[in-house]
């Protein structure tokens, strides 16, 4: 009797367990939402923990906020694929990279503490933040209350905030960047979706350029003459061409209305 009521027991067990992984297969692993504070942002970790620090935690957020994508990813010279730039301690004391700005003039620098609602913070802590518990001077959604909602990512429309003036974006830092002679934006272009379902996208040059000049996306990104770069909607998915900032940093490609703009009616 006991032989068989054991013999029962791990049959269900098996059975059980059977169904639980042929769940899993079937209905795949939920992802975890992204917060629209954590959208954008990235973690640093290429020498932080082997040097006994914390990863330091990168919000793009705030950042964009005040500067322009250009500034950091062309004259201070970040590349565009989160921790490709390779960055040192020694590069940051030097000036360079997070150092360009980190000096106690442009923002804080990395030595000493400031007090933060009334919390004394190490201010390399500030940027070394993975995993510890920093009061931190800006607030993300007290700083989206004064901006107009999106859907998507951090819920910001972005370009509104900027044509608004509710945000002011610095481009040029004296001793890093270089004065340009200003060139006339190119007219917007129509590309053409391959899935007859979906509108057109309208490329509007004027509000790209404004937050990536020309440099940025050409010629390494898009080839200069128009048309000459072939890609697709994977392509983009895959992080490649628009996919590179778009469900990055700058809003989804989930949100398909932003970018398929003409009207078919």
């Amino acid at each position: 009797m006991k032989a068989k009521l054991l013999v029962i027991l791990i049959s269900l067990m098996v059975s059980l367990a059977y169904l639980a992984t042929s769940g899993a297969e079937t209905t795949g692993t939920r992802k975890r939402v992204v917060k629209p504070h954590e959208y954008g942002t990235i973690v640093i970790n290429n020498f932080s923990v082997s040097k006994g620090e914390a990863p330091v935690v990168f919000p793009h957020w705030l950042h964009r906020s005040k500067y322009t994508c250009r500034l950091c990813h062309v004259d201070i010279g970040f590349a565009m694929k989160a921790g490709e730039t390779r960055i040192t301690e020694k590069d940051i004391k030097a000036g360079l990279y997070c150092g360009t700005c980190h000096n106690g003039k442009e923002s804080f620098k990395r030595e000493g503490f400031e007090t933060i609602r009334d919390v004394e913070v190490k201010n390399c802590d500030r940027c070394h933040s993975y995993g510890k518990d920093v009061t931190f001077k800006n607030d993300f959604y007290i700083f989206r209350k004064k901006l107009k909602r999106e859907r998507f990512g951090n819920g910001i429309d972005w370009l509104h905030a900027e044509q608004s003036k509710r945000i002011k974006l610095v481009d040029f830092i004296e001793g890093v960047s270089f004065e340009r002679k200003a060139i006339k934006d190119p007219e917007d272009i129509t590309l053409r979706a391959d899935e007859k379902t979906m509108p057109n996208i309208i490329f509007s040059h004027i509000k790209h350029a404004k937050w990536n000049g020309c440099e940025l996306c050409h010629p390494e990104i898009f080839g200069v003459i128009s048309g000459s770069t072939k890609y697709n909607m994977q392509d983009i998915f895959d992080g490649k061409y628009c996919g590179l900032c778009h469900s990055t940093v700058a809003f989804p490609n989930k949100d398909c209305q932003r970018c398929h703009t003409e009207r078919v009616f």
